[in-house]
């Protein structure tokens, strides 16, 4: 790597940090920051990134691995599954009604796409970042069940929305001439979305198990037992694909098993997604605004524009609030999450293998369209992210304290932060 790129990374990583407490409450964010940083530095010919190199293909596969582990670790499955609260519908409801909404816009604005072009794309653009709107989901001023619902749609649709990516993405390979037929790509999705969960049980079971067993034995110093969340990642998505499974798919569900099954390590686990995890995210945005944004923007055109502007309102807020319906949350409440969804992390991730799949056409359109979403939402949703937080916190003061939107932190199917328990 040259000497001018550790420059520019350093440089950001540091100049950001000084800051970065006092500039928590403006328009400016970490992305919003990185973003631009990186795009900067490309057009003045400091950085230099080939997308399709294997250092970019690297570090999208790692931080991708890494963010579908921790945050399906965080998640509380025995209190998700037992309390019909919001994310559980925005989840089970939302996420396929954007699929669908995206897809039916896809094929209305871009006639040349397929309808498994349009489903992929809808599919890619589905996940939510709440990266992007990190004054939201930390911001004191805004009740926690608002936060933790945003928390917790971010951290699982991902994972839910991944095999409808692979799934589309198959569909899309098997309508190309010599790419195998509808027969081979079949048996490949299936295999992809068997075998990935069943790795990812295994290693999320055993793994948890032995970590949890050094630890009361005193065998795994501290920072090793942060460490040892990368290797668990690591080897589920490795062992996945030799057997031929998913191994994101994997990563995710060993994340999800490890997370309930041992619970005393969760501290653990956030901490590593605060330090380690968060360096790959913004190296991912760096990157993102180095690569991608100058060389697809030219790909561009009204018609990109207008899908992402769709996919940032109407294809993502009417599900949403579809999905609310019957929780007794006002008007304000469907606003304030159907507009914070933010695309980011997993959007990039996702559309990255939409570029490494050499017989999907037509890519650059496809890809241009994630870009300017993602570009469009990391400036929109960062930009409002903390007026967007005093502007509901001011409509919040007048709610009833018996409403929905005034439940305890306890009632929310996700970890907060807490020192270590004993196993």
């Amino acid at each position: 790597m040259e000497t001018l790129t550790l420059v520019v990374i350093g440089g950001a990583i540091l100049g950001f940090g000084l800051v970065s407490r006092k500039i928590e409450r403006s328009f400016l964010s970490a992305p919003i920051v990185f973003v631009s940083v990186g795009w900067a530095a490309s057009e003045l010919g400091v950085l230099h990134f080939e997308l399709g190199g294997e250092a970019i293909h690297l570090l999208a596969e790692l931080t991708l691995v890494l963010v579908l582990f921790t945050d399906a670790a965080r998640i509380d499955v025995g209190l998700l599954r037992r309390e019909h609260n919001l994310p559980l519908r925005m989840l089970g409801i939302g996420l396929p009604l954007t699929v669908l909404l995206g897809t039916l816009g896809a094929a209305w604005i871009f006639p040349s796409f397929t309808y498994w072009q349009a489903a992929l794309l809808a599919a890619v653009l589905a996940p939510t970042d709440a990266a992007l709107g990190q004054a939201v989901v930390s911001s004191p001023k805004v009740p926690v069940r608002m936060r933790q619902t945003l928390n917790v749609e971010s951290g699982l649709n991902d994972g839910i929305a991944l095999p409808l990516v692979l799934l589309f993405l198959s569909a899309c390979s098997a309508h190309v001439e010599g790419a195998g037929g509808a027969e081979y790509w079949l048996r490949f999705a299936a295999l992809q979305l068997t075998l990935g969960p069943l790795v990812g049980v295994v290693v999320g079971w055993l793994g948890g198990e032995a970590v949890r067993w050094c630890r009361a034995r005193g065998w795994i110093s501290t920072p090793f037992l942060r460490l040892s969340t990368l290797g668990l990642a690591l080897v589920a998505f490795a062992g996945a694909e030799i057997v031929h499974g998913n191994g994101f798919i994997a990563a995710f569900v060993g994340g999800l098993t490890l997370g309930n099954r041992c619970t005393g390590l969760w501290h653990s686990l956030e901490e590593f997604a605060e330090a380690e995890g968060q360096f790959f995210t913004l190296m991912v945005f760096l990157v993102f605004g180095a690569t991608t944004v100058p060389e697809y923007l030219p790909y561009v055109d009204f018609a990109a524009v207008v899908y992402g502007l769709l996919s940032l309102t109407l294809i993502r807020m009417v599900p949403v609030s579809l999905s609310l319906l019957g929780t007794g949350l006002r008007p304000a409440s469907h606003l304030f999450l159907g507009w914070f969804g933010p695309r980011g992390i997993a959007s990039i991730l996702f559309g990255l293998l939409v570029v490494e799949s050499s017989i999907l056409e037509p890519r650059s359109e496809i890809f241009a369209v994630i870009t300017v979403t993602v570009l469009m939402s990391v400036v929109a949703h960062g930009a409002t992210a903390w007026s967007g937080a005093l502007w509901y916190a001011k409509h919040a003061e007048s709610f009833d304290l018996d409403e929905a939107e005034a439940v305890d932190v306890e009632e929310m199917p996700v970890r907060l932060s807490r020192p270590p328990t004993s196993d």
